[in-house]
């Protein structure tokens, strides 16, 4: 099943390479097929292997010879050990579904950002879709409350928040952040959605200091906030409970 899981998540993961470059673009992400960026040569299916091709070919294209961003055996790698993290940590089932699709949407997000720095409504749309189809599924199967008064205060604080945090910097936070960290507080309901937000704060701060430090970036340097959020999620998605527990038994 591990196997099985790994091939998956590396499929996927050549997939997203290709959402990554195709929706800031507004192109679609279905047709045509897959082609050099640099030649526009179609590729067949062996020069689309994930990760392996990039290895054999080594990180070149097999028609132009142009270098092959790393990026692509990056998220490939990503995609595949965050479904691997996901099944260890929810079993196979409905969550490991929900979670492993959140995972891939999420990397996306998160080098789309890096990128362009921007984040695609269709993406923050698409988190909110899965939201509902897996609460919905946990309902019916398992009559699981979906927790609707708690996502929603989770979506309209988080969103909130983000949205006075915009106004206020004017320009220091983008409208993208705010959708994003309103589907997350919709997702995760709004005591979790509390700890991504701190989590993300804490995370932004202590690398963009070593970034600045390192000299890899300078004050002026605009530095994407989404992948901090998305950080968050994922520590308060695996880690949440833990992490909540050990606050108040400090407190008490």
């Amino acid at each position: 099943m591990k196997l099985l899981i790994l091939i998956y998540g590396l499929v996927i993961g050549s997939f997203l390479n290709v959402c990554i470059y195709r929706i800031p673009r507004g192109e679609s992400i279905a047709w045509p097929g897959s082609h050099c960026p640099t030649c526009s040569h179609s590729l067949s299916w062996y020069d689309n292997i994930p990760l392996f091709s990039y290895l054999v070919l080594e990180g070149k294209c097999r028609y132009c010879k142009t270098n092959i961003s790393a990026q692509y055996p990056v998220v490939e790698s990503l995609n595949a050990l965050l479904y691997i993290i996901m099944y260890f940590r929810f079993g196979f089932g409905v969550d490991f579904i929900f979670y492993s699709s959140m995972s891939s949407v999420l990397l996306a997000i998160i080098f789309i950002d890096l990128k362009e720095m921007i984040i695609p409504d269709s993406l923050v749309l698409s988190i909110l879709v899965v939201s509902v189809i897996h609460k919905t599924v946990n309902y019916f199967l398992y009559g699981i409350s979906p927790g609707l008064i708690s996502s929603f205060l989770g979506l309209l604080v988080a969103g909130g928040l983000f949205a006075a945090i915009v106004l206020l910097s004017r320009g220091g936070m983008g409208g993208g952040d705010v959708t994003l960290m309103g589907a997350l507080g919709f997702v995760l309901g709004f005591k979790n959605i509390l700890l991504n937000i701190f989590l993300s704060f804490v995370l932004g701060a202590i690398i963009s200091i070593v970034l600045l430090a390192a000299k890899i970036k300078t004050r002026k340097d605009p530095i994407p906030f989404g992948p901090f959020i998305v950080l968050g999620f994922f520590i308060t998605s695996l880690w949440g409970k833990v992490i909540i527990n050990w606050y108040f038994n400090i407190l008490l």
